[in-house]
């Protein structure tokens, strides 16, 4: 009996994507991001940092966050050398299987850059997580992130 051809390459084709959706789920269902918030700002500054925890079931890499509302976004650690803070751009942070890990101040966040005006406290602002998974594929994760005042603190909300 023949075989046609072009059965077995679609046949092939949904077996490739049926394991690749059994290795790597949904980033949502891969990934969590808890607490995740901006530093507020004064006038004047033009620059904040953004930090969350991030835990991934499989091991992958953070490479790259990004936001249609902020112009330049940077993955950066924070180190001190001989008594004083350096801050750098980083290409990514590794995400251990199982292990969170947190983007706070002081060591790994995400700079937000080149902001035309402060952004305000209470505001959500929509930034896309890129993940790179040990085979090199990228996959996203879009998140809500809330801009809290210059400690850190959520914005109270009054009681009628």
């Amino acid at each position: 009996m023949p075989v046609n051809v072009s059965v077995i390459h679609i046949l092939a084709r949904v077996a490739a994507v049926m394991v690749l959706s059994a290795a790597c789920p949904a980033m949502a269902e891969t990934i969590e991001v808890k607490d995740a918030w901006i530093r507020g700002m004064v006038d004047g500054q033009s620059a904040t940092g953004a930090f969350m925890e991030i835990t991934s079931k499989v091991s992958m890499r953070l490479v790259s966050v990004s936001s249609p509302s902020i112009k330049v976004t940077q993955i950066h650690n924070m180190t001190m050398d001989g008594g004083v803070m350096k801050m750098f751009q980083v290409d990514g942070i590794d995400l251990p299987a199982g292990a969170p890990v947190k983007l706070a101040p002081g060591g790994y966040h995400v700079m937000l850059m080149n902001l035309p005006k402060p952004l305000i406290q209470g505001q959500h602002i929509p930034m896309r997580l890129t993940f790179e998974l040990p085979n090199k594929q990228r996959r996203t994760l879009d998140i809500r992130v809330e801009v809290r005042d210059i400690t850190g603190e959520p914005k109270k909300h009054k009681m009628h």
